[in-house]
Order: C-alpha cells, then structure tokens, then sequence
C-alpha cells in the first residue's frame, strides 16, 4: 500500500515516514501544500495523511481541490487545531477522518488502516483467501494456521492484492500502489515477487490474466 504524508514540521514528517515504512507502507513525504498537492493529483495513493496547517497552500484548499478534480483516495487529516469547527471543515472538504496533534503513531496506523480496509470494501483487519490469512496490524501471513515469511516487497504485493480480491489487477496499477516515488520501478520485478508467492503459498493462489494483470480469487471448495 502507498501513502503519502503532506507536513510540513520536519521531524514529525521523518518520524511518521519512517514509522510508516517499517510498517510495510510505500511512503511519499511533502513538505508544503503545493508539492502536496501535485503528487496527490498526479499519483495514485491507497491513502493520505494531511497537516491542515502548510506552507504554500494550506490543507483544507489542497483537500478541496482534490475532490474537485475527482481524488478518491481516502484522507486522514492532522491538525493541531481544537476548534470543532475546523474539524467540521476538514470533513466538509472532504476528510475521511482526523487526528488532533499531538497523537500516538499506534493510533494513526491504526486508523489509516481503517481507512484503506473501508476504501477496498473490506471490514476486518484479518483478510482471508481460503486457507491464507493475511493480518493488517501485526504484519503476519499464514496458510492453513501455519506462518510463512515473505519479504517486504512480497508482503506489499499480496497485501494489495487481497485487499482488492476478485478484481483484476494490472502490472502498472501494482507498480504505482507497492512502490514509492523514488523507487527504480522495474515491471520485471512484479513477475519475479508473484512466481515466489505462488511458490510460498501455492501455484493457484494469484491468477495471470493475461494482457490484463493479475487476481486473487477465493478457491472454490
């Protein structure tokens, strides 16, 4: 999953960069309200974390500019504000959620995974494809109650594949959602991560479809 954070308070955008990345997310950091809201209009994000209080162009505008132009991606906002009435307003522009400064990071990982569970359709943080059991907030994968390791960029892969099971997922769209903006996209690699899942948890587990992408389907019993 990819996620971008808007803030412009240096340490706090390192801090949640970081935090954000051991936590298996591809990450995108913005500094102020303009470059914020060009990479929100120009890639494609799973979710992001907003600061309504930026330089250039301040949240609620960045946020309402978005929806105007049709971003769907969903928006957790920050704010150091108490007034209720800007939390009113972060909601009106288009805000999915918000988060009072200061916070713990427990409960902004918890609730951006909310965020991405809802925005796919999915209501439990335990996702489930036949005997595969894919749990958002602790990381782990199992088939058949038994773990299996996969690597970062594994777990990126099947992650956003079962939170989008059934559907038909194209190389590009698994590029743009597993890495972040700096990473060297290699569409090679895709191939390369499937063939070691399908090895890991068994040939039948994602579907190519081909000249279309990929699918993770529920087995048939």
């Amino acid at each position: 999953m990819r996620v971008l954070i808007v803030e412009d308070e240096p340490n706090l955008g390192r801090q949640l960069r970081s935090t954000l990345e051991g936590a298996g997310y591809a990450v995108d950091l913005a500094t102020d309200g303009e470059d914020g809201h060009y990479l929100g209009s120009t890639e494609n994000y799973d979710a992001v974390i907003l600061d309504l209080g930026l330089p250039e162009v301040d949240g609620l505008t960045v946020l309402d500019r978005w929806r105007k132009e049709g971003r769907k991606m969903p928006v957790l906002v920050l704010t150091a504000r108490d007034s209720w009435s800007d939390k009113v307003a972060g909601l009106d522009a288009g805000a999915d959620d918000y988060l009072a400064k200061p916070f713990q990071t427990e409960e902004l990982i918890a609730r951006l995974r909310a965020l991405i569970r809802r925005s796919s359709g999915n209501a439990s943080s335990e996702l489930n494809a036949g005997d595969i059991r894919l749990d958002t907030r602790s990381g782990k994968v199992t088939k058949g109650g038994e773990p299996v390791k996969l690597t970062a960029q594994e777990y990126k892969l099947l992650s956003y594949l079962m939170h989008h099971k059934g559907k038909v997922v194209s190389r590009t769209e698994l590029i743009e959602h597993i890495y972040d903006q700096d990473f060297d996209r290699d569409s090679n690699t895709i191939e390369v991560f499937v063939t070691r899942i399908r090895k890991k948890l068994g040939p039948d587990v994602i579907t190519t479809i081909r000249g279309l992408g990929y699918s993770l389907e529920e087995p048939v019993s």
